[in-house]
């Protein structure tokens, strides 16, 4: 009897995700190893953040996933190293050996070394993260309530930092909590101070978009009452102020960072491996001086003639390449493997109600029209049907109401202190 080739999937994102599906109920044995049990469908997680939409609409148990696969198997377990001289992955709980071994940890939020800003301001690029800014963000609400001052500029401010997808979106989204929803919640007071802050390091926002897109945006932005700041860098962030290279300063409690991410590197191989945190690959996505390991999707760098500086880490880019990979791996010679060519599909961004950005290869259009192309697209993306449906009815009431029922805050459990 044949032996199946066993091939572990370090995590579970766009990248691992699309590779397990291509590789389900194959003749390959896979592992797929991640330290939360759920896929998460990051492009909503500013929807979380802002009350909504549930975390649980878009994240999806990995279980669930693979329940009726017959070689897919889950662990979830957090690596710490991988020994790649003994094809090893050594996990918290246990070790697991592979034939063939695909990096798809992804990316995390990049604080660029500043340790005070990683310790203080909020990332957004996990479920618990995004829960964690809809929590301070309506805390913050309840504190004001109480004081009944603005003792506390700080309260009144909503920093997002990067003009990114991530910040405009957030932006947009707090723009119309301000505008439409915390006056009928707090009737008795005024949000007249509440200032949605958007620090960019660019002139313009959505800087990789068009010139079209980047101008509607701005317009879009300033519709809404965001406060755009251009061309400006932040330096530090003590808890309480927001310190900027320029000097400038703002008080506040609510920072978001969306300025850029980093990849999820594990440790065991060395540094000439890596290219700005990414690992170095070919084509097929094989890690350069490995002959069965290989990284996709935002962990991976590769270099081609279109794109000579790395693929965007965007989740088409991780995939396709995921799709390519997947293919190849089921090839019976690797003289039959094609080679990764990734064309841009586009991109788009939306940044309220009735305004969104589109730029696709054919044609770039903005507005209302634009607006329901995102939803539609965002919509079909999600996995499940149940899950859907969900979203759609929560936009749907949303749409009608100029409202949501989900701005729940779950604060952790304090146990209590055992008695002497």
């Amino acid at each position: 009897m044949e032996t199946r080739e066993k091939i572990i999937i370090i995590g579970g994102g766009f990248a691992g995700l699309q590779l397990a599906k291509t590789l389900n109920n194959k003749n390959k044995k896979v592992i797929v190893l991640d330290k939360v049990n759920h896929h998460m469908f990051q492009p909503l997680f500013y929807q979380v953040a802002c009350g909504r939409i549930e975390p649980s609409n878009i994240s999806f148990p990995f279980r669930k996933i693979f329940q009726q696969s017959r070689n897919i198997q889950f662990r979830l377990t957090e690596v710490r190293e991988i020994d790649a001289a003994n094809n090893k992955v050594i996990t918290d709980e246990a070790e697991f050996t592979y034939d063939k071994l695909v990096i798809a940890t992804g990316c995390k939020t990049n604080f660029f070394g500043n340790k005070d800003l990683e310790g203080r301001a909020f990332g957004m690029k996990n479920t618990q993260e995004a829960i964690g800014i809809r929590n301070h963000v309506l805390m913050t609400f309840e504190k004001l309530i109480i004081e009944k001052s603005r003792s506390d500029d700080g309260n009144w401010n909503i920093v997002i930092v990067g003009s990114g997808p991530t910040g405009v979106e957030l932006a947009g989204a707090f723009a119309e909590m301000k505008k439409e929803i915390l006056p009928r919640d707090y009737p008795n007071m005024s949000f007249e101070n509440l200032k949605i802050i958007l620090i960019s390091s660019t002139e313009k926002p959505l800087a990789v978009m068009s010139v079209e897109a980047q101008t509607q945006s701005e317009k879009y932005l300033k519709e809404l009452g965001v406060t755009f700041l251009s061309d400006e860098y932040v330096t530090e962030y003590d808890g309480d102020k927001v310190i900027m290279k320029s000097g400038k300063e703002i008080p506040s409690n609510n920072v978001i960072w969306a300025a850029g991410v980093t990849g999820n590197v594990v440790d065991g191989f060395p540094q000439d491996k890596l290219n700005r945190n990414r690992y170095i690959v070919d084509r097929f996505n094989k890690i350069k001086g490995y002959d069965n390991i290989y990284a996709i999707g935002d962990i991976s760098y590769m270099e081609t003639p279109k794109y000579v500086q790395g693929h965007p880490q965007v989740a088409n880019v991780a995939i396709n390449q995921a799709k390519n990979l997947g293919k190849n791996l089921l090839k019976k010679s690797s003289d039959e493997w094609q080679e990764f060519e990734y064309e841009d599909r586009g991109s788009l961004a939306t940044i309220g109600k009735h305004r969104a950005v589109v730029d696709l290869p054919f044609i770039k259009f903005q507005g209302f029209f634009a607006w329901y192309f995102w939803m539609f697209l965002h919509l079909m993306l999600i996995l499940s049907v149940r899950n859907k449906l969900a979203v759609f009815f929560n936009w749907m009431w949303s749409y009608f109401n100029k409202d949501s029922s989900l701005r729940l805050i779950i604060l952790p459990n304090k146990k209590n202190e055992t008695v002497q």
